[in-house]
């Protein structure tokens, strides 16, 4: 298939861009029921503008439940809110006309709000299928959000935004916060379950990096989760140092020096449809070393 011709998604995996490091950077999630339909920019034109930058480390998104767009009249929609960070991490369900007591900066520093009520349901699985921002992200994402749901996955929810429109179909998993690309049903199934469990699933061509992290922290943390073979999802605690360095923590006290540095991707490739080819910046790891 010519570059010309071709999807987003489809020329990057037909040039094996790699997965780890491109998840979105975000410690806390914003997620709020909207039907739509959904603008490009979806969250800024909708009626949760606030949200859109509304503090350093809080992401916010629109969500919906696969095919039912016209279930939401006579009730209160649904919101959730979320923290990532290791041994810490936490999901709050709550009306979405409760979001005005929720404090921004106090959610950036990872304090949960009264408003609500704890997650104790399945995993969140969030698929991004907003064809106005990216075609792949909706003949890709909504089979797979669909499949899920007829799998009676009973969490699952389509949403506007997560980046990296190239790995579609692409979804974030709530309260560990990783995010993977290029699934298969079959390979999302596997993912819920783990994450069900606890785990995560550390597979470089599926995981793209967990959200807690700058993209240096993702790679450096899946390169040791593929090294060392751990799979717990909060085993790991990472620290940036300088110079691309990232210090990886185990919960048993092991600690390796991870050192990573930015490139660019050859050849050019569109990092979304619709727009010119670019050379995508990508993190490779040098080395780990224990600490």
């Amino acid at each position: 298939m010519s570059m010309s011709s071709a999807s987003c998604a489809v020329l990057s995996a037909e040039l094996k861009e790699p997965l780890p490091g491109t998840a979105a950077v975000a410690k806390a999630w914003v997620l709020v029921e909207e039907p739509g339909p959904w603008a490009a920019k979806a969250v800024r034109g909708s009626a949760w503008a606030r949200w859109d930058g509304a503090a350093p480390g809080v992401r916010a998104g629109l969500i919906r439940r696969h095919g039912r767009a016209d279930r939401t009249e006579g009730r209160e929609r649904t919101a959730f809110v979320a923290w990532t960070a290791p041994r810490g991490g936490w999901v709050r369900r709550m009306d979405a006309g409760e979001l005005g007591s929720v404090d921004a900066e106090a959610l950036a520093a990872g304090v949960q709000p009264e408003a609500g009520e704890p997650w104790t349901g399945e995993p969140l699985a969030l698929v991004c299928t907003n064809g106005r921002r990216d075609v792949c992200c909706a003949t890709l994402g909504r089979p797979l959000a669909a499949a899920l749901a007829a799998a009676g996955h009973g969490a699952v929810w389509e949403t506007t935004h997560l980046g990296g429109h190239r790995f579609a179909p692409t979804m974030l998993v709530l309260p560990y916060g990783y995010t993977y690309g290029r699934l298969t049903p079959e390979d999302a199934t596997r993912v819920l379950e783990a994450t069900a469990r606890g785990r995560m699933l550390p597979a470089p061509e599926l995981c793209r990096g967990r959200s807690t992290w700058e993209r240096a922290g993702q790679a450096a943390e899946l390169a040791l989760r593929e090294r060392i073979g751990e799979d717990a999802a909060d085993a790991l605690t990472v620290r940036e140092l300088p110079e691309g360095a990232c210090l990886v923590e185990h919960e048993d006290g092991r600690a390796w020096e991870v050192a990573t540095a930015v490139a660019t991707s050859t050849p050019a490739r569109p990092e979304s449809c619709g727009k010119a080819p670019d050379t995508p910046a990508r993190v490779d790891v040098l080395r780990v070393t224990p600490a």
